[in-house]
């Protein structure tokens, strides 16, 4: 079952603040820091996990410190709540990593 895509009119702004938007290539963008490079390793572990949980894998990469992530649905060829949920979830989980 594919999820359904989100609205046109979904406010990115308000429920994900930090993350780019593209609405072209349909994806949610953000780059992660840390202090160093265990925390960022720590926060994709922690990621992993979760996104395991929902069934929904980002795409994404690492160099020492930063993560830079992409979210989008491609089963559904565009944003869905699954990026939303990771989204948040990411975001919750760098403020208890940093």
């Amino acid at each position: 079952m594919n999820p359904t895509p989100l609205p046109a009119d979904f406010d990115y702004e308000s429920t994900i603040p930090l993350w780019k938007v593209n609405l072209q290539s349909n994806e949610i963008i953000r780059e992660f820091i840390f202090e160093d490079f265990k925390r960022a390793f720590q926060f994709m572990t922690e990621s992993a996990s979760y996104a395991e949980e929902i069934n929904h894998h980002p795409d994404w990469s690492n160099s020492w410190n930063k993560v830079m992530v992409r979210l989008t649905t491609h089963s559904s060829s565009g944003l869905t709540n699954l990026d939303i949920k990771l989204a948040q979830k990411m975001d919750g989980l760098a403020l208890t990593i940093a």
